[in-house]
C-alpha cells in the first residue's frame, strides 16, 4: 500500500473513532499518536495533517458534501462513508500537491476495501462534484 494511502487509512480510523464516540477529532488523534509504536512511519506526518485539516474545515467540509450529496444527509451515511468524504474534501480543496483525480481516486479505493458495495460510486458521484465546484 503506498505511503500516502496508508496516512489517509490511518487518518480515516482517527475520524472514524471521533466520529462514533462523538469526541473532537484532535483529541482522538493525541491518543492515537500515544498508542502508536515509535519510531513512527514516515507516513504519520501526512495523516496528523489529514486529521488537523478536516478538523479546522470540518463545517465547511460538512457543508459542501451536505450540499452535494443528493438525497442524503450526513447523518443518514455510513460512517466510512462520511469519513472518507472529509479526508478527499479536505484534499481538495486544501492540498494543492495533491491532484482532485488523486483524491476522489484514493477514496474510492478505501471505500472498495471498507464499506459497502455502493460506497465507491456514491463517493466519485459526490466528490466529483466537488471537486468541478472547487475549480470554478
Amino acid at each position: 500500500m503506498p505511503a500516502r494511502r496508508k496516512a489517509r487509512k490511518r487518518a480515516l480510523d482517527v475520524l472514524y473513532e471521533a466520529d462514533l464516540r462523538d469526541l473532537p477529532p484532535r483529541q482522538v488523534l493525541a491518543g492515537y499518536l500515544e498508542r502508536i509504536a515509535k519510531p513512527h512511519p514516515d507516513h504519520l506526518e501526512y495523516t496528523v495533517g489529514l486529521v488537523e485539516g478536516v478538523a479546522t474545515h470540518l463545517d465547511r467540509i460538512d457543508e459542501l458534501i451536505a450540499s452535494y450529496a443528493e438525497g442524503w444527509t450526513l447523518s443518514r451515511m455510513p460512517v466510512v462513508d462520511r469519513n472518507l468524504a472529509r479526508i478527499a474534501v479536505y484534499e481538495l480543496l486544501y492540498v494543492p500537491e495533491i491532484d482532485d483525480p488523486v483524491a476522489i481516486t484514493e477514496a474510492v479505493e478505501l471505500a472498495k476495501q471498507m464499506s459497502t458495495d455502493d460506497s465507491p460510486r456514491f463517493l466519485n458521484g459526490i466528490l466529483g462534484r466537488i471537486a468541478e465546484f472547487a475549480t470554478r
